[in-house]
């Protein structure tokens, strides 16, 4: 269901069933004003425009619904991650940019959802279900980063795959944070997100001994 019909379906009123679609629309509206740590359970209530009270028919509290929204995020970036790397076609390193061009698609694009899967400050422990969409987004990556260490000559060291994956990782996040984000948060550079991305993952992978093949 489309969030912005299940707003408008909690203000005619809950019974409607679109209640708990209705609290993360209103959630998310108050991350893009707020942050993620700028409002109350009550507020996220009013913006739905129901009652304080009946948030508490779907979630015991502000946390559970902020784990539902970044669960629902991760949810919809693994799938642009993966859509993305199409199996690796046509070469994995055609497919490896593509994911990363991805990753600051989502933070352009999602503001609101990038910084509920990021900034909330959720537990894990307490939320496993959120740890889980979380890996299974970071499952793309590692399949991706899995498929160009395959590549690598035999007779170079090839790095673990894990090792490399939170390396790339935290490539295209830091650039995703700083420069690709759609709002205020976004830093102005010379070049595109883009194409500084391509440069660091380029550099990254060149002192592997990981190069592309000219056509």
């Amino acid at each position: 269901m489309d969030w912005d019909e299940g707003t408008r379906g909690a203000r005619r009123g809950y019974h409607h069933g679109n209640l708990r679609e209705a609290l993360m629309k209103a959630a998310l509206e108050l991350i893009s004003a707020k942050g993620p740590s700028g409002f109350t359970f009550a507020e996220a209530a009013r913006a739905a425009g129901v009652s304080p009270a009946a948030p508490y028919r779907h979630y015991r509290d502000r946390d559970a619904l902020m784990a539902d929204v970044a669960r629902h995020a991760f949810e919809l970036f693994e799938t642009k991650l993966r859509k993305a790397w199409n199996g690796g076609a046509p070469d994995p390193f055609a497919a490896f940019e593509r994911v990363g061009h991805a990753y600051l698609a989502f933070a352009r694009e999602a503001p609101a959802q990038y910084s509920a899967m990021f900034e909330s400050g959720l537990s894990f422990q307490a939320f496993p279900e959120l740890h889980i969409a979380g890996e299974r987004a970071f499952d793309v990556l590692k399949e991706a980063c899995a498929a160009l260490v395959a590549k690598m000559p035999d007779d170079k060291k090839r790095p673990p795959v894990m090792m490399m994956a939170l390396h790339i990782w935290s490539q295209a996040h830091g650039i995703a944070s700083l420069f690709a984000r759609g709002d205020e948060a976004r830093r102005p550079i010379p070049m595109t997100p883009n194409d500084l991305l391509d440069a660091a993952v380029l550099i990254y992978l060149d002192g592997l001994g990981l190069r592309r093949k000219a056509p």
